[in-house]
């Protein structure tokens, strides 16, 4: 399961999709996590759907996609190509602490994780 954070410094889960300019890709194997790679997604565009799209793209084969905040129409654009997009849940959320929420969640997975654990 590969996850994209929206993170101005690869500690804090606080850019908001839109606005952010690069993003950390992890991956879960098991109970263990490790970091893939950042990806730069600085490139400024004018139209908003242009720019939704281009963000989209910068997450490459990512499962989840966990931001501090993400507007209704670029949510919808992210489920459409097959990413879950989460929201986190306080302020400066740790990107260690929601790999490790999302590690024991396998355990009884929801329906929305159980299919992107049988990719």
């Amino acid at each position: 399961m590969r996850i994209a954070f929206a993170s101005k410094d690869n500690i804090h889960v606080n850019q908001h999709f839109g606005w952010c300019k690069e993003f950390y890709i992890y991956e879960i194997h098991g109970d263990e996590y490790t970091f893939v790679k950042s990806i730069d997604s600085s490139l400024e565009i004018d139209d908003e759907i242009e720019k939704l799209t281009y963000k989209i793209e910068c997450l490459e084969d990512s499962d989840i996609l966990y931001v501090q905040q993400i507007g209704p129409k670029a949510a919808m654009m992210v489920k459409k190509c097959q990413i879950f997009p989460m929201q986190s849940s306080r302020e400066n959320e740790k990107i260690e602490d929601v790999l490790s929420s999302l590690i024991k969640m396998q355990e009884n997975p929801p329906i929305w994780m159980r299919r992107l654990i049988a990719k």
